[in-house]
């Protein structure tokens, strides 16, 4: 049987404030009573309720999400999701809720404004920022404590968790090219993206460094939707000459187009077309059944919402550390897709 906040504070002799503060991680609590806190607290299965802890810490215990619809729907879809899969584990976990607000583009800097005038958040998550993003600057004059999930501008100045995007691509474009692959087509997000850009110099460093020139004809750039795949290459592959022997793609989702029209094509993976994909590691797609079906560089993004979720929660509690920077690795794991190119 679970216990209240109050009936908890009583059991140790302290006030309910303390018992909140120590709960969530107030520097001012000091190191003993916190642990002995969160051991009876263990101890008796005690969960957070939201409306007292608001009382006892004067927080609003939500954390914000806006999401803009800009009719080019690049976060609006199951990436996004399992990001948030990931971040409501730890909000669920240390009692915060979620205020998601989805608004037009024009409406993004008043939804923020508001959030900051009401009080309704202790903290704002930000997801797919824009190689240039006038979101950044904006929170930093609300003074609302954030998170980018990625990188933009001046990206020292601020707390964000990033994929070594470039480092990605270029690991990802050279083992194709290491096969004897020279026609090799990128297939990526759109570009204005933080993340889209970072993988296309990647993808450009590792053919320059081969003495290579990339070949604009052989890049896409546009929403990662799997009908986006499939139209994309079944357009190079259809070419009388010239048509790539490998695909890079930005996006499970868009290489399972690629697959399509390959096999539409009597084209088998791996055998007379190779793709590697960036893969999220989708919750609800397994690329590991029988083997990774694609060759792919890896990295989940339910983990990834997870830990920005830490991340944030740890700013709010202690808000004057300075900036937190993670940048993770994205591992390569080979699949079926890829095979040496074919001999003409």
């Amino acid at each position: 049987m679970s216990i209240n906040l109050k009936e908890l504070a009583d059991s140790l002799g302290l006030s309910q404030t303390t018992v909140s503060r120590a709960l969530n991680g107030y520097p001012e609590v000091g190191e003993k009573t916190r642990a002995r806190v969160n051991a009876a607290a263990k101890a008796a299965n005690y969960a957070p309720n939201s409306r007292a802890q608001r009382l006892a810490t004067g927080r609003s215990m939500t954390i914000g999400h806006v999401i803009n619809l800009s009719g080019e729907a690049e976060m609006v879809n199951p990436i996004f999701a399992d990001f948030l899969a990931g971040a409501g584990e730890v909000y669920a976990r240390e009692g915060y809720d979620l205020l998601l607000s989805i608004v037009p583009d024009h409406e993004v800097e008043r939804a923020y404004r508001q959030m900051a005038a009401k009080g309704s958040v202790d903290g704002v998550m930000v997801q797919g920022p824009r190689i240039e993003d006038p979101r950044v600057p904006l929170l930093e004059e609300l003074g609302l404590p954030f998170l980018v999930h990625g990188r933009t501008g001046q990206y020292d100045a601020y707390s964000w968790l990033d994929v070594a995007n470039i480092r990605a691509f270029e690991k990802a474009t050279n083992f194709l090219l290491d096969l004897g692959h020279r026609r090799i087509a990128l297939i990526n997000g759109l570009e204005q993206m933080d993340f889209a850009a970072r993988r296309r110099k990647g993808y450009e460093k590792a053919l320059q460094a081969r003495g290579l020139t990339s070949d604009p004809s052989l890049m896409r750039a546009d929403v990662m939707t799997e009908g986006y795949g499939y139209d994309a290459a079944s357009e190079m592959l259809d070419r009388a000459t010239d048509a790539p022997t490998a695909f890079l793609v930005s996006s499970v989702i868009s290489a399972i187009g690629v697959r399509r029209a390959a096999g539409e094509r009597g084209l088998r993976l791996g055998k007379d077309v190779s793709l590697v994909t960036h893969d999220d590691v989708l919750s609800y797609m397994n690329n590991d059944r029988e083997g990774p079906a694609f060759t792919a560089t890896r990295s989940s993004i339910r983990h990834a919402g997870q830990r920005c979720a830490e991340i944030l929660i740890e700013m709010i509690n202690t808000p004057d550390q300075p900036p937190t920077h993670e940048l993770w690795e994205a591992e390569l794991t080979v699949g079926r897709s890829t095979g040496p190119a074919p001999s003409k």
